[in-house]
């Protein structure tokens, strides 16, 4: 397929939108400009680039720090946007049975025959635009519109791995089961996402992709089966006796991998696992336990050293019966925030928070569990990196180590408690979608956590905030602390599991030295949000 830029002056970005302080979204004429300024920004890079990730008319683009993000955003209006080399090489041919349970619907809709639909998905080239929904989940445009449907009015709760559907203008293959509104047509066993291989994602934005009818699924690319392994009990580390509400294993997360998908997890709060983590002289992205509400109970297997940072609370250590049998162990205490030795055979628990909501139990040397795309964090929404922790589990003890002592006591700042918490945003990229009247309201008003928040987002409740414009949004790239209002107009609080784009327009973004604070409001917290003027603004250079 040739790309052609119709242009007799150079096609530039149309405007950029902060969004937050550390990324900016450029709006653009089409999705022709999108896959050509993706391509641009992945070949070259601008300093200070994280991330990239385009979207139906947008690119969002992630930098390091809020002074790279505003130089990115400036250096955006500037650029000239050249068609993306387009070559016969590198062409991803996807076998197909098509028996969907929508193909017929789709045939309705398009006013084509059953084989008409068929013929018009193979007898064209697709170009990944852009991923999402799920990692290896391709955004994939053709060369005409012929197959533009609308999606299901009701989405299904569950549609199966592979199947190949089409939501308005996109085509896509699901690359796992997963609730789904798009018109089902066909079915593949191409594994669109598989982490033994050493490009997970099947097709990347900016591939071209053929599918081809056939008469019955061959699975490919599937791992070859191996012996199943032994229980192998490491002889250093910590066993779990009881996980708590929820434990998992976090470390600064995953950065760069947002076009395939993939958000960028780890912890919550980073201050309290860097603390953890400096105290018992560890590298501050070493890995340790994440654990929600109380309740977390280690046994020590070898003498290990510990420190426990987060919310406030008992930390309680009862010593194996053998010591002193006739009392059945000694017990004792040790503070929050401070090193501490957990000789083999003893036994820590975590009681409830006095304040805040999590805590972050780090062992000298990190926890050594296999990195997934360069880290260890457990990505809660796309099931990517260690799963939750289970009882009876042993996490063995890494070398993440960086210092030959470990760190003093420190001092933690407060944690919510059973006030109001303020959290500082800025204006969204989205906020023109509302009136004065509905941002006074997101300031004026205390929201209330509901049990319904997870890692992906703190769904809130209180008085819904109205829209001041009709229709939706194109899904666009998103991040955490972004603030999403749905339909019904009750906010949701993006975290680090969050989906990287959504179709729901962002009202604010909580500054990012504020995540750490809204990751520590409990389940029934109020938060309170205080807008913060952002100065940040893009001019487009007029045109000689």
């Amino acid at each position: 397929m040739e790309t052609v830029m119709h242009t007799t002056t150079a096609k530039k970005v149309r405007s950029v939108r902060p969004v937050g302080t550390r990324a900016v979204l450029a709006e653009l004429d089409g999705l022709q400009d999108v896959l050509a300024l993706q391509d641009m920004l992945n070949k070259a890079p601008l300093p200070g680039q994280v991330d990239v990730l385009a979207a139906a008319e947008t690119v969002m683009v992630v930098g390091e720090s809020a002074a790279a993000t505003r130089a990115i955003g400036a250096r955006l209006l500037e650029l000239e946007l050249s068609a993306p080399e387009v070559t016969d090489s590198g062409l991803v041919v996807i076998d197909t049975v098509y028996d969907g349970d929508d193909l017929a619907d789709v045939a309705e809709l398009t006013g084509l025959s059953v084989d008409g639909v068929v013929a018009a998905h193979t007898g064209q080239i697709w170009t990944v635009a852009f991923a999402g929904f799920a990692p290896g989940f391709g955004y994939m445009v053709g060369e005409n519109e012929a197959l533009t449907v609308p999606r299901r009015p009701s989405p299904r709760t569950a549609v199966p791995a592979g199947s190949v559907a089409l939501g308005g203008q996109y085509s896509a293959v699901y690359p796992r089961r997963s609730p789904g509104g798009w018109q089902l047509i066909g079915r593949t066993g191409a594994r669109m996402w598989d982490l033994e291989r050493s490009q997970p994602a099947l097709v990347r934005p900016g591939d071209r992709v053929q599918y081809r009818a056939v008469r019955e699924v061959v699975v490919a690319g599937a791992s070859p089966a191996s012996e199943p392994e032994t229980e192998h009990h490491p002889d250093s580390g910590l066993r779990i006796l009881n996980p708590g509400a929820q434990s998992l294993i976090q470390d600064l997360g995953r950065r760069g991998y947002g076009p395939l998908g993939v958000s960028a997890a780890g912890a919550l709060d980073r201050a309290s696992l860097r603390r953890a983590n400096r105290l018992v002289g560890n590298d501050s992205s070493a890995a340790a336990i994440e654990s929600v509400n109380g309740g977390l109970t280690i046994e020590a297997v070898g003498d290990q050293v510990i420190a426990v940072a987060g919310a406030p609370t008992t930390l309680a250590i009862q010593s194996p019966s053998w010591v002193e049998p006739e009392v059945g162990g000694a017990h004792r205490t040790v503070p929050m925030a401070e090193p501490f030795a957990l000789l083999d055979g003893e036994v820590l628990t975590l009681g409830a928070p006095e304040s805040g909501f999590r805590n972050y139990l780090a062992i000298r040397g990190g926890v050594d569990v296999p990195e997934v795309l360069g880290s260890r964090s457990t990505d809660t929404m796309s099931g990517i990196g260690p799963a939750p922790l289970v009882i009876g589990q042993v996490l063995p003890v890494g070398a993440a180590t960086v210092s030959t002592a470990v760190g003093s006591p420190e001092l933690q700042p407060d944690f919510p408690g059973t006030g109001v918490t303020e959290l500082d945003v800025v204006p969204g990229p989205r906020a023109d979608w509302f009136d004065q009247a509905a941002l006074d309201s997101l300031c004026s008003q205390e929201w209330v956590v509901t049990p319904q928040s997870n890692r992906v987002g703190m769904r809130l409740d209180g008085t819904p905030l109205e829209r001041s414009r009709e229709g939706e949004l194109p899904s666009e790239g998103t991040m955490a602390g972004a603030l999403q209002i749905p339909p019904a107009g009750l906010p949701v609080l993006f975290l680090a599991d969050h989906p990287i784009t959504g179709g729901y327009p962002v009202i604010g973004v909580v500054r990012d030295e504020h995540l750490d604070r809204a990751a520590q409001v409990p389940i029934g917290g109020r938060i309170r949000f205080r807008f913060v003027p952002d100065s940040t603004t893009f001019t487009k250079t007029p045109e000689k």
